[in-house]
């Protein structure tokens, strides 16, 4: 369900007065933004949500008096809305256990950068439509679902198997987070992801995702070859591609993408590599990017899957692709990993 578009009532917390104020001062210079109040603690913010009723919060981590984390844990079971955590990179791997609390994303604390500044602002525009407890609701929907407990025995190597390839951008953390947490240590194939992240902030996702799952989670490298039962985590910095001998190739960011890392570049090159053993998975996110990708996937022989809309936070770049014709499968979440394991000879 979307919210009406009218003014967006935002709730600013952070314990700095210049991080507020910095970014009141970018949200005011664009129309359709009030900013109906401000907290410089967790206790603050979880009583001014509940006399303000902001359509979004934008939540600092690190906070005296009660952090961020435990706010957000409130503010959700409470009074439910919209939370983005910005977060210095400092914070960056706290900030996304703040996911696992029900917060729908992750940003860097904006600077005086033009891109820093629109990515902020597309952030809360699109974050303030979301309807979090239809989406809470979607989510809870998925407990009950095969583990990793009920998988059986698997083959090595990943010759037969192929490749899993998953593209994804805002809400696509909650989700990768969930598929990697229902699959098995011997997952018979590498999986390779590309997640719109800002720079500095891949690691600490990495981080996170290595807590709750048996495979073996890497920031990509230059050169890795790839193995069953690891998942590769392009990094923000660069664009991922892989070769047909399996390896990673990282270059430069393409200036000419609006989102980074690019998923169209990982996407296509599975696609090449790949062919018919190439599985493609477009998750939760805003924008276009990995359509081209996936539709390059689908013609050449590979299997194309996508998110639905009530598990997807933003049912934007999977959406398109589905509209295009190029995905097989539209999967709830709570389905994917199942399928996942299917599809790479992990079944029963």
């Amino acid at each position: 369900m979307i919210k009406p578009d009218n003014n967006i009532r935002v709730l600013l917390v952070d314990d700095s007065r210049l991080v507020r104020d910095m970014i009141r001062a970018i949200l005011e210079s664009e129309p359709g933004f009030i900013v109906v109040g401000e907290a410089s603690n967790g206790a603050e913010a979880i009583d001014k949500v509940a006399s303000l009723n902001p359509d979004i919060v934008t939540m600092d981590i690190e906070m005296p008096v009660m952090g961020g984390l435990e706010a957000i844990e409130r503010i959700i079971a409470e009074h439910p809305v919209p939370i983005l955590v910005v977060t210095a990179l400092t914070g960056v791997r706290t900030a996304f256990a703040a996911v696992s609390k029900g917060a729908l994303d992750v940003i860097e604390k904006p600077d005086i950068s033009l891109e820093n500044m629109k990515n902020l602002i597309r952030k809360i525009r699109l974050l303030s439509k979301v309807n979090v407890s239809a989406h809470l609701l979607a989510m809870r929907k998925q407990s009950g679902t095969a583990g990793v407990s009920d998988v059986a025995t698997h083959k090595k190597g990943f010759s037969k198997a192929g490749v899993i390839a998953i593209a994804a951008s805002t809400g696509g953390p909650q989700a990768i987070h969930f598929i990697l947490s229902h699959l098995p240590a011997q997952f018979p194939a590498p999986i390779v992801i590309t997640q719109h992240i800002a720079e500095g902030f891949t690691q600490g996702m990495v981080d996170w995702l290595k807590t709750v799952t048996p495979l073996k989670v890497q920031v990509a490298g230059n050169g890795d070859q790839l193995t069953a039962g690891h998942v590769y985590v392009n990094p923000a910095e660069h664009t991922m591609k892989v070769t047909e001998q399996g390896m990673i190739i990282l270059g430069a960011r393409d200036v000419r993408h609006v989102y980074h890392p690019s998923c169209n570049s990982l996407l296509s090159s599975v696609a090449a590599a790949f062919r018919e053993r190439a599985t493609g998975l477009i998750l939760s996110g805003m924008g276009d990017d990995g359509v081209s990708g996936m539709q390059a996937i689908r013609k050449a022989g590979g299997t194309t899957l996508a998110q639905d809309a009530p598990s997807s936070v933003i049912f934007g770049m999977n959406r398109v692709a589905v509209e295009r014709g190029c995905i097989d499968r539209v999967l709830a979440l709570a389905d994917i990993p199942a399928d996942l394991m299917q599809r790479a000879g992990a079944g029963k």
